[in-house]
């Protein structure tokens, strides 16, 4: 299912976000049709898009920005965007019902400070899910950004370290992992030159 207007670019997506969320649902195996999703942190607005090309019944799209995402979303009765607001401190009484899928792509946060504020969202069923985009670059403390590579970057190896030992933290949150994949492309750091973080992907469910 399709927004019905077309991206002016001829992206499939309106960023590089979409696909990486496409790639998670296809991996994991999920089928979003009808469900009720939240995106923590849609900027542009990709995991949004994706949602909702792949069935999604509504997306409750949450940002600190404002008038980032993209007009073929806003303009979506599907999309319900929410701008100026901290995903992390903001209570689920802003929406209409609790969420069967959580998203979760947020800068600067680490997945201790992400995770339970998506499980305020989530009903409370066995079936209901959480989708974060784990951003190695990001758990690590300010002193150890001071001695990473060029922009931030850090190495492969070290990255894919610091995102299995992030996995293995989550049953301290109250969710379990269900799911883990490496993101199919980089993030977005310095990406136009060829560069960037490589990201990890992970399916997860309340305990």
């Amino acid at each position: 299912m399709d927004t019905g207007i077309d991206h002016p670019d001829g992206k499939r997506f309106v960023s590089r976000g979409g696909l990486k969320m496409d790639h998670a649902l296809d991996v994991f195996g999920i089928d979003v049709t009808g469900l009720a999703c939240v995106d923590l942190g849609c900027s542009t607005g990709g995991f949004t898009d994706c949602l909702l090309q792949r069935g999604a019944k509504t997306v409750l799209s949450i940002d600190t920005g404002y008038g980032v995402i993209d007009y073929k979303l806003r303009v979506d009765d599907r999309v319900t965007v929410r701008e100026r607001i901290n995903a992390l401190h903001v209570e689920p009484a802003i929406a209409k019902e609790l969420a069967d899928l959580v998203v979760i792509d947020l800068g600067w946060t680490p997945q201790s400070r992400a995770i339970p504020a998506a499980l305020r969202w989530l009903k409370p069923s066995a079936d209901s899910m959480i989708i974060t985009l784990i951003k190695p670059h990001y758990e690590k403390s300010a002193k150890e950004h001071s001695r990473s590579g060029e922009g931030g970057l850090i190495d492969h190896d070290e990255a894919e370290a610091i995102a299995t030992a992030t996995l293995d933290e989550m049953a301290s949150l109250g969710v379990s992992a269900h799911g883990f994949e490496k993101s199919p492309i980089v993030g977005s750091k310095s990406a136009r030159k060829g560069k960037g973080n490589a990201e990890w992907l992970a399916l997860l469910r309340r305990t």
